[in-house]
């Protein structure tokens, strides 16, 4: 362990995941191989503060409990790691890319999974954002039986339209609703796919905060399942 600048009382307030990734970028600027070893080291420091070393102590199991670090097998210490290759990724990419990451660890539907997810993990954010909003697209036009013409807002409107004073309403438009919920539906679907996918057919979207890219691949995962209820 290098010797840090950090206090005992900064330490003791960090975010546990950024506390692991500055335990996990020292542990790999030093060589370090055995966690416990490095606690050792730290200890000479903070030993002092039971809290300081308790938070350090969490450090190193949140890195392993989210597969940063794995065991090394060719070491006989039980406390041996290497640092994974999710691990190595999370110290290129950085905290914001890893937060992302782990607010998007949940099981998505099916087309997503094999469609958006991949391209976010690679960091393209702007391709899986893209690709959730027109998996939403391609769904509502295959479960409408509306034209391949119809695309984005124009889609969703024609497709939820609400049925109002004899008019009939859109092939998506459930009639046993409450009027005020059939515009929200129509307007929540033709927003997301107006503000999220429409705009990245006819210039560059730089979805360089990859939190936002992960909340609409979320957003998209909801609309789907909305649909397959």
């Amino acid at each position: 362990m290098q010797e840090w600048t950090l206090e005992s009382d900064a330490i003791i307030g960090l975010p546990i995941d950024d506390l692991a990734m500055r335990v996990l970028d020292d542990a790999k600027a030093n060589g370090e191989w055995n966690w416990r070893n490095w606690l050792l080291s730290a200890q000479q420091t903070y030993g002092k503060n039971s809290q300081a070393m308790l938070a350090l102590t969490e450090a190193w199991a949140w890195l392993a409990n989210r597969g940063l670090i794995v065991a090394d097998v060719n070491q006989s210490a039980e406390q041996a790691f290497l640092i994974s290759r999710a691990g190595h990724q999370a110290l290129e990419e950085g905290l914001p890319w890893l937060r992302a990451v782990q607010r998007l660890d949940v099981e998505l539907v099916m087309e997503l999974e094999a469609r958006a997810r991949p391209q976010f993990l690679r960091g393209d954010f702007e391709a899986a954002a893209f690709i959730a909003m027109k998996e939403v697209e391609v769904r509502v036009r295959e479960l409408s039986g509306l034209p391949n013409e119809l695309v984005g807002v124009d889609l969703m409107r024609q497709a939820f339209r609400p049925g109002r004073e004899g008019k009939e309403g859109g092939p998506l438009w459930k009639e046993e609703g409450h009027a005020g919920e059939a515009v929200a539906v129509m307007e929540l679907f033709a927003g997301a796919l107006g503000l999220f996918k429409n705009p990245a057919s006819h210039r560059r979207v730089d979805f360089s905060d990859p939190t936002e890219a992960a909340e609409v691949v979320l957003l998209a995962d909801l609309l789907l399942r909305q649909l397959a209820k």
